[in-house]
């Protein structure tokens, strides 16, 4: 089964282009979860989430809809305590779980989380630390993309992230592989001009997908849908809404695609 979404849904800049103007705040997710069945929460990259906090989004949503949550950056940037924070993140997660909305969790780290024996170990540890919850991981340092990592992530029952992105030296390529349970995918635009050099984040990430490119993911799509359960698409070129249209247009290319079958 493959599911489509955009990695958050609360930014101001999608009032217009995505949410009528007048829409309290509180009534964005609501609105948002009438076309989407799924979304990556970000805010909990940035503040452990709070059980009571997940509890009332959830609520907002119909019954299966999944939320795939970031790790808390102390688990995956800082690293310090990592292994200690993993439980608390896992057990904030239970209103999720419990409601059946829990999709995965992405443990994302960072370009300078290279692959060294180090670091390997650091995931298998991970693995203990966060109990039974599924988990995804996205690296940025393109030496990871190796059979040998693959490997490591399939023992341990982790996901592995695929990425649309720059093709930039060092980057990950947009390579399709289904590690664990999850396959997962996220598209971060192809903005090269702004990836490494901008004054503001967003600017990374302000670029609209072409149906073409887009269409280069489509057997890629399939293939992951073929080799796990459930296969999670979060769009994250999200400035001014381009998201949505990336998220509606890839749903529409894959319609399309299975219309001709």
């Amino acid at each position: 089964m493959i599911r489509i979404g955009t990695s958050g849904y609360s930014y101001d800049d999608w009032v217009g282009p995505v949410y009528p103007q007048g829409l309290p705040k509180r009534d964005w997710l609501s609105y948002y979860a009438r076309e989407f069945d799924t979304c990556e929460l970000n805010t909990t990259f940035y503040h452990m989430p709070a059980p009571a906090m997940l509890e009332r989004i959830a609520e907002k949503v119909p019954p299966g809809f999944l939320f795939s949550v970031k790790a808390f950056q102390g688990i995956t940037h800082e690293r310090e305590d990592g292994l200690k924070l993993a439980p608390e993140f896992s057990a904030a997660l239970a209103p999720l779980r419990e409601a059946g909305k829990l999709g995965a969790v992405l443990v994302q780290f960072p370009y300078s989380f290279h692959p060294t024996q180090e670091n390997r170990d650091y995931l298998l540890r991970l693995r203990e630390a966060f109990g039974d919850v599924p988990i995804v991981v996205e690296f940025r340092d393109a030496r990871w993309a190796n059979e040998d990592t693959f490997d490591i992530l399939e023992e341990i029952g982790f996901g592995y992230c695929c990425v649309d992105e720059p093709p930039l030296k060092g980057l990950m390529p947009p390579i399709a592989v289904a590690t664990g349970p999850v396959a997962y995918v996220r598209f971060h635009g192809r903005n090269a001009a702004k990836w490494w050099q901008h004054e503001e984040a967003w600017e990374r990430y302000d670029y609209m997908y072409t149906a073409e490119e887009l269409q280069e993911w489509v057997p890629k799509l399939h293939t992951l849908d073929q080799k796990a359960p459930l296969t999670l698409v979060y769009a994250n070129n999200h400035w001014g809404g381009q998201a949505v249209a990336t998220a509606r247009l890839l749903r529409t290319l894959l319609q399309q695609a299975a219309a001709a079958q």
